[in-house]
């Protein structure tokens, strides 16, 4: 059997490939340290703003402590044709009462399970880039995406 051969990588084009694969998986995993210990979960991110996300979250979770001790995070997106995206980054609570109240009301979700904004149990996470990768599948290697 033939190795397969990627398409080439145009790196002009890599935020715009790197946005596609997001847009197509839609739901990252998010890798958190837990005393030392790696955490990985799906997430499902309440706003995108190029490679910032932003994701909810309750406080009552555990990656909420692993977050509050240490905020290095990284999420990975594959996408239906195993193109990936990794951003890794930093998290921090969002407190901007205009972004905040931007979300809600985009996210019927948030507001079916949770009633109001001012829900107590609710902290949402900006995650900011500080490195972001893609790769197509098979590839078996990284491109970086400039910031």
């Amino acid at each position: 059997m033939a190795q397969p051969r990627p398409e080439p990588v145009d790196p002009a084009r890599l935020p715009e490939l790197a946005l596609a694969a997001m847009k197509a998986a839609k739901f990252p995993m998010l890798a958190t340290d837990d005393a030392g210990q790696p955490r990985l979960r799906p997430v499902s991110p309440v706003k995108t703003e190029g490679f910032t996300i932003w994701v909810a979250n309750l406080k009552s979770y555990h990656k909420t402590i692993e977050m509050a001790a240490n905020p290095k995070v990284e999420l990975c997106y594959l996408d239906p044709n195993h193109d990936q995206v990794r951003i890794t980054g930093t998290a921090a609570v969002e407190t901007d009462a205009a972004l905040l109240a931007a979300i809600w009301e985009k996210n019927p979700l948030l507001r079916s399970y949770l009633g109001t904004p001012d829900n107590p149990a609710l902290v949402i996470y900006r995650i900011t880039p500080g490195r972001v990768r893609f790769m197509r599948e098979w590839a078996l290697e990284y491109h970086e995406v400039p910031l």
